[in-house]
């Protein structure tokens, strides 16, 4: 085993991998032995790159061996194993040096680019399909469905998925408030936050400032709180009503916020299922305003 060690002994992504075969080490085949030795040779920035197709032909295998290997070592595909390799990568690299590596990767041949980012979307949604049971949606869909008002929170780029959620609510009846401000001004929106109401909250993996004043709020009057989170699940479980994991791009290559987008549908037709009648209120009025306007 000690051949197969990488000198990018600082991830704990690595580490958690190499830790994994050297456990399950005796019980592989020769072929995933292979498959190992390559992924435990690979920098960081290599595996979040690299394809199980492009893993198979370096390891003189199949993308198929890659796949089984993975799980033969505990992870649900190589999105899992890319996630936590990432999460320092993200944090300890300069975006423009992360840009300028997504460049030479995807290369100018349009192919290839497109072939790319189909390929992590396919890879997130797989990951993101097996991320919540759907005992974690009902206590989700619970949170958001009782609520007076459900107030929606994004940081970053995930506010698209917030400002997604909002919309839709809205279109099924749910009173929404979108907070779309920060720092100062957001004392002044949490100031009318009641027992009452709800607040989802998309934090990919930073806690901030505004999320502490935010969880703190919500508990001191009693709002219940739904968290969408790709790192912060276990960080944040006990100051949280719900939770709901939401895997993120770990390359840039696909939109941040895509399976916050996506988790936020299924919150919302899980509403529409439980509540259709005020969903079909909702929509009409919401048709004959649209007709008022000329559309």
């Amino acid at each position: 085993m000690e051949a197969f060690v990488t000198t990018d002994t600082e991830n704990p992504g690595l580490t958690r991998l190499r830790a994994r075969i050297a456990e399950r080490w005796d019980s592989l085949s020769r072929a995933e032995r292979a498959v190992c030795a390559t992924l435990t040779g690979s920098s960081s920035e290599h595996l979040l790159y690299a394809s199980a197709a492009d893993l198979g032909t370096e390891s003189r295998t199949s993308n198929a061996t890659v796949i089984r290997t993975l799980q033969s070592l505990g992870y649900a595909g190589l999105s899992e194993l890319k996630q936590e390799v990432a999460a320092p990568f993200t944090t300890a690299v300069a975006p423009e040096v992360r840009l300028k590596q997504r460049i030479e990767y995807l290369g100018q041949n349009l192919a290839t680019i497109q072939q790319e980012v189909w390929k992590e979307a396919e890879s997130l949604l797989s990951l993101a399909a097996q991320g919540n049971t759907d005992a974690d949606y009902s206590a989700a869909i619970d949170v958001l469905i009782h609520a007076r008002t459900v107030y929606c929170y994004g940081l970053g780029a995930s506010g698209i998925a917030a400002e997604h959620l909002a919309l839709r609510l809205r279109r099924t009846g749910v009173s929404t408030r979108r907070l779309t401000v920060d720092g100062f001004r957001l004392a002044d929106e949490l100031l009318g936050l009641g027992a009452h109401d709800a607040i989802a909250v998309f934090a990919p993996g930073r806690v901030t400032r505004d999320i502490e004043a935010i969880l703190d709020r919500a508990n001191q009057v009693g709002a219940k709180t739904l968290l969408v989170t790709d790192e912060l699940r276990q960080t944040l479980a006990e100051r949280v009503t719900a939770t709901l994991a939401a895997p993120h791009t770990p390359t840039g290559i696909t939109a941040e916020g895509l399976i916050g987008i996506l988790i936020a549908d299924v919150l919302v037709q899980g509403i529409v299922a439980v509540g259709p009648d005020k969903a079909l209120v909702a929509s009409q009025e919401l048709n004959e305003l649209r007709a008022q306007l000329g559309y």
